[in-house]
């Protein structure tokens, strides 16, 4: 019986198990909350997208595990993303103008600007890896270098080779974006990208290096590992995951547009990855998870979509940044294996009105428009809110007494 109750705390322990329950959760809730009720009328079209855009984020969101994973970070991946589908379109043009104007490429063309667009991911990995072990900077100021240059660069190669235009377009209702369009065809490669990633990662010595770095990084070296080589590996594979992606998006799009393309996309990329379990502090972190975090998170863009109908845009990056700090708040928590201490501060009292105050206004932002909205409604929100959190910090503060109290007599019966 105990083997067995040891057993179910092992598999609800795992973040995968966590986040499917969560997933599940969420779209129960979503279902209950849209108006149109599309995830029961018709679930095939309501899933397509968010499998589709969940593939397209998990492509780079893999290659930023493996960096976090690693014990590093990466802010440049959409910036490579934007690089790749400029290299990818500019070699379309220079090779095959006539082709590239009208949509019937050749197929040796479209081979080689596909292996273009992954050797300037190649060549951008290279770089931040370079930045960071042969330059010394931190990960965080080396990607963000690049993130800001290498769009830039790209900028300046597309105004080149089309002579001043900010942008390449490719003909609509061709083979080669119609490929891209069927949300099956992309979806076996991630799949395939995927299993290839986990092998790596849990499979290899290498992805056991990885994890070994990104978890004592002086420790791995002491060890005999090549940490250099490792963080080249990484950064080289977070970086072509990416240039994946800058080819699939130019096809899916029709355009590359580097000023504007895959914008922010950097922070999908981190947040579905923290999402699925891996600690920014290195060392931490599955591939399995990290795929369950890019579903999550954009089934959660879904659920704001459905749920928010107007302006729901404005307010995704306002949930993904909550859903983010309750994923690490909960992965700190279960790392160190200690109750922290939120609200049982003066900075906790001050957080806890403020709290409130943000889940009042929210109320109002996303039902405003609402049948039966009335603005008794956000004020108990925020007062709920504000009272709950209240709460716990009393918890804390009475907590925190008995264990100083219970500290004391262990060392007034030590002292005896």
């Amino acid at each position: 019986m105990a083997a067995n109750v040891s057993l179910i705390n092992r598999v609800f322990a795992r973040v995968e198990v966590k986040l499917i329950l969560a997933w599940l959760v969420l779209i129960v809730v979503t279902t209950f909350l849209d108006p149109s009720r599309s995830y029961l009328e018709n679930p095939k079209a309501a899933a397509e997208p968010i499998l589709r855009q969940a593939v397209f984020l998990g492509f780079f969101a893999l290659g930023s595990a493996v960096i976090i994973i690693s014990g590093g970070i990466d802010l440049s991946s959409g910036a490579v993303i934007a690089l790749s589908a400029t290299v990818f379109s500019c070699l379309l043009v220079l090779l095959d103008p006539e082709g590239a104007a009208t949509g019937e490429l050749q197929t040796w063309v479209v081979i080689c600007a596909v292996l273009g667009a992954l050797f300037s991911g190649v060549v951008a990995g290279t770089l931040n890896a370079w930045l960071i072990t042969g330059v010394g900077l931190p990960p965080f100021i080396a990607t963000l270098a690049t993130m800001v240059g290498l769009r830039s660069f790209s900028r300046g190669l597309l105004g080149a080779v089309t002579q001043g235009s900010s942008q390449i377009s490719f003909p609509s209702c061709k083979p080669v974006r119609e490929l891209f369009k069927d949300v099956s065809y992309v979806s076996i490669v991630f799949v395939i990208f995927a299993i290839g990633m986990w092998f790596l990662m849990s499979r290899t010595v290498v992805g056991r290096h990885l994890h070994a770095m990104g978890g004592n990084e002086t420790a791995a070296k002491l060890s005999g590992i090549r940490t250099d080589r490792l963080k080249w590996l990484a950064y080289v594979i977070g970086a072509t995951s990416a240039s994946i992606m800058g080819i699939v998006y130019f096809a899916d799009q029709g355009s590359a547009k580097p000023d504007v393309l895959a914008r922010g996309y950097e922070l999908n990329a981190i947040a579905a990855a923290v999402i699925g379990g891996c600690s920014l502090a290195g060392g931490v972190g599955t591939i399995p998870g990290t795929v369950l975090g890019c579903l999550f998170l954009r089934s959660v863009m879904d659920a704001v979509n459905k749920v928010v109908e107007i302006g729901a845009d404005i307010f995704e990056g306002m949930i993904v940044g909550f859903v983010v700090v309750l994923a690490v708040t909960f992965s700190q928590r279960e790392s160190t294996g200690k109750q922290r201490i939120y609200f049982a501060t003066p900075i906790g009292w001050t957080a806890a009105p403020i709290l409130g105050a943000i889940g009042g206004l929210s109320t109002v932002f996303f039902f405003r428009e609402k049948e039966g909205f009335a603005m008794w409604q956000p004020i108990a929100v925020g007062l709920f809110v504000t009272a709950v959190l209240v709460a716990r910090g009393v918890i804390e503060l009475s907590r925190g007494k008995r264990a100083a109290a219970g500290s004391q007599s262990g060392k007034e019966i030590t002292g005896q």
